[in-house]
Formats: C-alpha cells, structure tokens, sequence
C-alpha cells in the first residue's frame, strides 16, 4: 500500500507551474520537458475534457484568447473565447488551434512556438521517454481538475466521471504514487480520497478565502497530503499548523526568486513557480 503522505522523495519539491509557463508555451509537452531539463521534482499542469472523453491539457474548458491562434492563423478574441468550449469539441478538433505561437501579454520572455494542448496520456508517454533515454530521475505528476459546481456537464464531467476518466489514464500509465491530485473543487478530492486513498492529494487555496485552516480541512472531510495556498497567504503559524497535522506545506505562484528563499527560511516544503529556472540561480 502506497502512503498518501509520502512522496517520492523527501527533498524540497520544486514545481514547474503548467510546466514553464514564463519560459514556454503552457501546458505544452515542450513546456514540461524543459521544466525537467531544468531539473524540476515535479511538473504540474490542468486537465479538461474533450467531447469524446479525452483527458486534455488546458488552464480552461476552452480556448484562451492569451494564447490561442484558430485555425486559419487569427487570434481569440475576448468575446469568441467562452464560445471555443473543448468539452463539445473532439479531440482531434483541438488540435487545429495553436497555443504557442502568439506573444504572451504577460510573459515577454516565453518562447513563441507551435505546439497544441496534448492528451494527457501522450503527455506521461512523452515525459517517460525523455526521462529514460536521458537517464533521469523519476518525477511527480501534479495534475489539477479543472471543475467547478456551476459548469458541470456543460464546460466537463461532473465530479465521479471525470476522476474516473482521470484515474483510467493514471493507472493505464502505471505512475500512481507519483501523482498528486490538486483542486479548487474539494468535490473531486473528496472521490479521489474515497475511491483511490493511496493517491496523494493537495487543497488549492484562494488568496480570498478567509477560512480558518481547521474550516477548510472541515469542508475537505480528510486530511490532505498537501496544502497548496496563494504565496501572500503563507505565514510560520500556518506551515507549523500543518506540519502539525502531518500536511506538507507547497505554495503558489511565486515567480521571485527573493520570495522563493524567504518562503524557504518560513519551512515550506516546496513551491509552484512559472519560472523553474530560478530554482537554480
């Protein structure tokens, strides 16, 4: 039996947020094998559905004009982005828009490239390889569910279909104690924990929710592996609180290298960043 509070290394946990996104197109199969070139303990990234039941990656249900070229070579617009909805799209669909190409607005440094939303499966496939023909270390998986009460069945599976659709890929792939299942939506957590205990599993916190840990952890029903908040919310009290409880403490975003050390003095345990590469500096 696998231990939900243990994961393949004890080391501090460096995460390449969607892979790279401030140096790479996000959640992109080149995204996730540069963040492992720069050494990275674990890659995460979204996953959605497509019409015919493929786990994709993607941030949203649909098309993000920040990224997003159509067919044809034009950009998303704000107005058309909610209407490219990938749950009614197959996915060989999919594939026809480009996510990589377009200049990002907020990330100047990122590479401009083709590259499209890749299945999950061909994602594991792809990062497998890699890591075997260049004799590396096993990584974790961090993979976030991207639902939410009010979309269910129109931008993804409701709750139960989508973590067993999930779970299939992740147990087909043969990596189940190297995936960490991570949410915003305790629901999917919740299944995960009932139906496949050993899985390790992390709580998305909002900067916004006022929550008292002992609330949330309430409202979650179990105790989690890991606790994943906004950076601005992390203070000694909270990482000792965890501790406590046996809860590894991993935030999110922090794209400053000056934060990333203070955050480290605090005790987290590691951190989320669109920029693996200042893990090295």
């Amino acid at each position: 039996m696998l231990s939900q509070h243990s994961l393949t290394s004890s080391v501090f946990d460096k995460e390449g947020h969607r892979g790279c996104r401030g140096l790479m197109p996000e959640n992109t199969i080149a995204a996730m094998l540069k963040a492992i070139e720069l050494a990275v303990t674990t890659i995460e990234m979204d996953i959605v559905f497509t019409k015919d039941k493929v786990a994709i990656l993607s941030h949203e249900p649909f098309f993000n004009r920040e990224i997003t070229t159509a067919p044809g070579g034009k950009y998303i617009e704000e107005k058309d982005e909610r209407k490219l909805n990938i749950y009614q799209m197959s996915f060989e669909e999919t594939q026809q828009y480009d996510v990589g190409l377009k200049p990002h607005p907020r990330f100047a440094n990122r590479q401009q490239i083709e590259a499209t939303k890749p299945s999950l499966a061909a994602l594991i496939d792809s990062v497998e390889n890699y890591l075997a023909i260049h004799h590396l270390p096993k990584v974790n998986y961090n993979i976030e569910t991207k639902t939410n009460p009010l979309t269910d069945n129109v931008y993804h599976p409701a709750p139960p279909e989508f973590v067993e659709r999930l779970m299939s890929v992740i147990i087909s792939k043969g990596i189940e104690n190297r995936v960490i299942i991570q949410s915003f939506d305790f629901r999917t957590l919740q299944i995960v924990h009932k139906n496949s205990p050993a899985i390790k599993t992390a709580m998305l916190i909002e900067d916004y929710d006022k929550r008292s840990l002992e609330q949330q952890l309430a409202s979650l029903g179990y105790v989690p592996t890991i606790y994943s908040p906004e950076q601005s919310l992390i203070n000694k009290d909270l990482i000792d609180a965890c501790h406590n409880k046996n809860i590894k403490v991993i935030p999110w975003t922090v794209n400053n290298l000056e934060k990333i050390n203070e955050l480290k003095q605090l005790g987290v345990d590691g951190i989320i960043t669109d920029y693996p590469n200042l893990f090295n500096e």
